[in-house]
């Protein structure tokens, strides 16, 4: 991953994981808890593709598990933000836009459904059966749910940002269909060399119908 992603990627997932256990976590509502660090990791996935989605998801699932007040075995949530953020990144489109706002929400109910369906899972095969006593159905419901309501407040956000970092002026060259985009190619070639290039033309148009004038001023005279 390039540095300018590392750097936006850390520093989103680290905002999102301090509010959600010191905020998110203690609003106590029913069902699940909205997961602001799920809604990061589809954000990034969209714009950095499968691989960058499971590398940042493995990453903040890692800090997840980590951060207190976890009550779980480090590494379960890291495998399911992993897994997420991989399937999250195939919805990526091939030239990078996206026209409509139905595909990005179906990818947050499809993975607010996943997320808690892997993590009940692999609960289930390390003994940890919170979730049946809890309601599983109830669990899935109230998780889209309320990813779905943050996420038209969150996601924009974060793909906007990702997209920015990709577009810095500063990063390397890209290639974009063909040809390697050049930040000095591109301001010579819209900056001050047309100007002057258009000016010069000006005045050289300029004098041609100078001489024009001139020489008919001369003829009209020669006749007479």
């Amino acid at each position: 991953m390039r540095l300018n992603r590392m750097l936006l990627s850390a520093t989103l997932v680290v905002v999102a994981l301090v509010i959600q256990v010191s905020v998110l976590a203690r609003l106590q509502l029913p069902g699940a808890v909205p997961d602001l660090l799920l809604l990061t990791v589809v954000g990034l996935a969209l714009v950095y593709g499968h691989v960058g989605g499971a590398l940042i998801g493995f990453g903040s699932g890692l800090l997840a598990d980590l951060a207190p007040p976890a009550d779980h075995a480090a590494g379960r949530y890291a495998l399911v933000l992993c897994v997420i953020g991989y399937a999250a990144g195939l919805a990526k489109p091939e030239n990078g836009r996206i026209r409509s706002v139905t595909g990005p929400m179906l990818v947050v109910v499809a993975a607010a459904v996943g997320s808690t369906l892997l993590y009940a899972g692999v609960g289930s095969l390390v003994g940890d059966t919170a979730a049946r006593h809890v309601g599983l159905t109830g669990l899935l419901f109230s998780a889209a749910v309320y990813d779905l309501l943050l996420a038209p407040f969150t996601v924009p956000l974060i793909m906007a940002l990702a997209r920015r970092a990709e577009n810095d002026p500063l990063a390397e060259g890209r290639d974009t269909g063909g040809v390697t985009s050049d930040v000095a190619t591109g301001w010579l070639a819209t900056g001050t060399g047309l100007k002057i290039g258009s000016q010069r033309g000006g005045l050289r148009m300029k004098a041609a119908k100078s001489r024009a004038a001139k020489a008919g001023r001369i003829k009209g005279v020669k006749r007479l």
